[in-house]
């Protein structure tokens, strides 16, 4: 007979791979339970055909780092330990080209969770390497506002932003939103509560639910459980934005430097590849994304060598590319309500305007038609539109320049801006020395503003998140306990008054 084997006993390893999967599986239900009520009973449009999944991109083989003998202390005829140092070497090389390639494959998000408790504490404590940083010091004060002659809704405004506090259950310290250094932010639209995306360096999502509360203790000097956060390794690069699906609000767009959008299904707990370049050996890193609401198929990016496409989602192999500059460009963005109209910012020191509705040229040669542009002294890193059709850039100028094209709906296909229209209405100084340790600062307009008062958000070196409307006149400056970083990557809610920062050790801070 027999002997019936009982069950290994599972390890605390194991145990917590699957409280962690189950947890993630529980926040993503709720906030897709939640999602519903912005766009209920209306599902996303399927694609016509079957979507096309790209091959990894194709790269040169690493060369293998050779290491000496001699300093590993192995005599010249001891050939097993040479030869087992350059298998070491090539199979280090393999991990690195690994590192670098995106995955194409479909994800179920419960296969690729991280644990964020045991996420290292990255750079906390950072010096300011950067010029001109004064942590702490303020360059927006209560005696500017009352010095001000702004109009009453103006004033009144200041008042409402300068209330915003900062979330008061966890210290900005507490809340690990990613493993790496922040580098993209998102704000799902609903209105029930903050749900809010972070992307990192390395390709890490992070998702933090705003409207938990921290769990009472028993004894004061008990520590108080770290918040939930959802984790996931989705991309294997840098990811640079966040779009959210305006048909479909379980629908979570990500683009990346590894060359690919995906989209995360909140509902079905998966992530998809949607976008790569049809040649696979091609890198082309993606550094910003939009999407309209008159056409949610449609997605638009910008990369990193210069060039904005739009692809399709309905139909494979539909991407187009244009050539628009020499050097990078950093960003980009559609104007909401007339997305014909498109800003970039350039390495070139330029924002330029494009129309979509009137491209000429064949192949590389194939362009948008360029409507006007205005130089900066210093590279230009954000192009961003408001509803309401103002440009607000960002640049190593240290300068926010705000341009007015609030009659842009008149313009014509091709139209030719006139020269003195393209000059910035506004120009304020602020510092954008960003230096390597600090992402990249850039103004994200709130979109759709309940009172109808275009504003946006830029962080402050100086350890704030400042706040300014169109007309260049500045708002508040969100600060807090507990801030101890550039919130360098700012983020408004579409609609509500609830303003996000994240910063260079992966940690959140939440104004509401």
């Amino acid at each position: 007979m027999a002997v019936k084997k009982e069950a290994a006993e599972m390890s605390a390893f194991e145990r917590r791979r699957l409280e962690n999967i189950a947890a993630n599986r529980a926040i993503l239900t709720d906030i897709s339970t939640t999602a519903k009520k912005v766009i209920p009973n209306k599902p996303a449009a399927k694609p016509t055909s079957k979507r096309r999944r790209s091959e990894p991109v194709q790269r040169e083989s690493t060369r293998p780092t050779r290491i000496s003998s001699r300093l590993a202390g192995i005599e010249a005829d001891n050939e097993t330990l040479k030869r087992k140092l350059e298998v070491e070497a090539e199979h280090q090389a393999e991990i690195h080209k690994a590192k670098k390639l995106r995955n194409g494959d479909d994800m179920n998000l419960g296969d690729i969770s991280v644990d964020g408790k045991k996420w290292s504490s990255g750079f906390d404590g950072i010096k300011d390497l950067v010029r001109g940083a004064q942590p702490g010091v303020r360059t927006f004060t209560e005696d500017d506002v009352k010095n001000t002659a702004d109009d009453a809704e103006i004033k009144e405004l200041r008042k409402t932003m300068g209330n915003l506090k900062i979330y008061e259950h966890w210290a900005p310290n507490d809340i690990k939103i990613t493993p790496q250094r922040v580098y993209a932010l998102g704000f799902h639209p609903i209105e029930d509560k903050p749900i809010i995306f972070a992307g990192d360096k390395e390709g890490a999502m992070g998702i933090f639910d705003a409207s938990q509360t921290a769990p009472e203790v028993d004894d004061e000097d008990d520590d108080i459980p770290d918040p939930v956060i959802s984790a996931f390794k989705t991309h294997a690069r840098t990811i640079t934005s966040f779009v959210f699906s305006p048909s479909d609000a379980n629908a979570v767009y990500s683009s990346s430097y590894d060359s690919s959008i995906r989209k995360m299904d909140l509902e079905k707990g998966t992530s998809v590849q949607v976008f790569a370049p049809s040649d696979s050996s091609i890198d082309m890193p993606i550094s910003a994304m939009d999407m309209t609401a008159s056409d949610p198929n449609m997605l638009y990016f910008s990369t990193l060598h210069g060039a904005v496409g739009r692809y399709d989602l309905r139909t494979p192999d539909s991407e187009e590319l244009w050539e628009l500059s020499e050097q990078k460009i950093g960003g980009f963005s559609l104007h909401p309500l007339q997305p014909h109209l498109v800003a970039t910012a350039s390495l070139d020191r330029t924002l330029k305007i494009w129309d979509l509705r009137k491209i000429t040229g064949k192949g590389d040669l194939r362009h948008p038609a360029l409507l006007g542009e205005h130089d900066s002294r210093l590279s230009v890193s954000h192009a961003a539109w408001s509803a309401a059709g103002h440009i607000a850039t960002s640049s190593y100028d240290d300068t926010i320049k705000i341009y007015d094209f609030t009659d842009s709906s008149k313009w014509s296909a091709g139209y030719d801006i006139p020269e003195d229209d393209m000059k910035p209405a506004h120009t304020v100084k602020h510092n954008c020395q960003t230096g390597r340790w600090v992402t990249i600062l850039k103004p994200q307009w709130q979109k759709q503003p309940r009172d109808g008062i275009q504003r946006f958000v830029i962080a402050n070196m100086n350890r704030f998140v400042d706040i300014y409307a169109a007309n260049g006149s500045q708002l508040a400056q969100l600060d807090g306990e507990g801030i101890t970083a550039v919130p360098a990557v700012a983020q408004f809610h579409p609609t509500m008054n609830w303003v996000a920062g994240g910063n260079g050790s992966g940690k959140l801070a939440f104004w509401q």
